[in-house]
């Protein structure tokens, strides 16, 4: 009893350890993003600012198109995510269901795919855009998204057609429902959640992502907000810490909200009491 005690209080000890790992690069950036110039500036650092203000806030929405660059980064995300799951959602109910060497093959290249380094397949991408006169521009950003999101869905989504358990499918068939009538009618609404949370990851990602929109957007119009957050350092990579803080505080918020949603989505029962006995 002692022992199993002491491991879990072990447990317990290195979870909080590691959720102070996770927080303390958030909670300081809250706290630089509300702190005076003098403040940012002192030898002595405090986890409270001691005169709190909003002038970084203002000073980032003055110096840089914030508005804009969010309003790129929305339409490249929320794009990239409702592609990737369109495309992703008859693919995997194929792999799912037909399990043939092909299938598992594919399987296999998916887990492997997410292991290639961005670098590796830039100069492809770039050159793919650049005959179809894609690069500098939204949908072509957009179709590289969906390329680098699409696997890690198809994966989510093969796991969630697996537990969706097949009864329920012969049972509609033996009720005189076609195939189309079972997908829709019985598949599809078992797989909402997991629809859902794909869907949410993509967004995440696509919202997140720096490296190709770096490389394929030019013009600053078109650029997406993590690309702008670069222009708060100077060319000699000095930052201007304050407006900086408060500007990537922002764009953190948005990943926030679609985790807890995501959160909430996963956690649900999926399945709870869909088996027809």
């Amino acid at each position: 009893m002692r022992t199993s005690t002491g491991g879990r209080a072990g447990q317990y000890v290195a979870l909080l350890g590691y959720l102070v790992f996770l927080a303390f690069p958030f909670l300081w950036l809250i706290s630089t993003a509300f702190k005076s110039p003098p403040e940012l500036g002192s030898l002595h650092p405090t986890w409270i600012p001691k005169d709190p203000t909003l002038d970084n806030f203002r000073q980032a929405f003055d110096e840089q198109p914030l508005l804009r660059a969010a309003g790129n980064s929305l339409l490249a995300a929320l794009g990239a995510a409702l592609i990737a799951v369109l495309i992703a959602t008859p693919l995997a109910y194929v792999m799912a269901r037909h399990r043939t060497r092909l299938a598992k093959a594919a399987t296999g290249w998916v887990v492997v795919s997410q292991a290639f380094p961005l670098v590796l397949v830039i100069i492809p991408l770039f050159l793919v855009l650049k005959n179809l006169r894609l690069i500098n521009s939204l949908p072509g950003l957009v179709m590289v998204y969906v390329v680098w999101a699409l696997p890690f869905a198809l994966w989510m989504l093969v796991g969630y057609v697996r537990a969706v358990p097949v009864e329920l499918e012969e049972a509609a068939a033996v009720d005189g429902a076609g195939r189309m009538r079972t997908l829709v009618s019985v598949t599809a609404p078992l797989l909402a959640p997991g629809l859902v949370a794909t869907g949410l990851f993509a967004f995440i990602t696509a919202w997140n992502e720096f490296f190709f929109a770096l490389v394929l957007l030019k013009t600053p119009e078109k650029q997406t907000l993590p690309v702008v957050l670069t222009h708060f350092i100077g060319a000699e990579g000095v930052a201007d810490l304050g407006p900086l803080a408060a500007a990537a505080f922002l764009a953190t918020l948005p990943s926030l909200v679609v985790f807890a949603i995501i959160q909430r989505r996963i956690t649900g029962g999926m399945l709870a009491g869909a088996v027809k006995s």
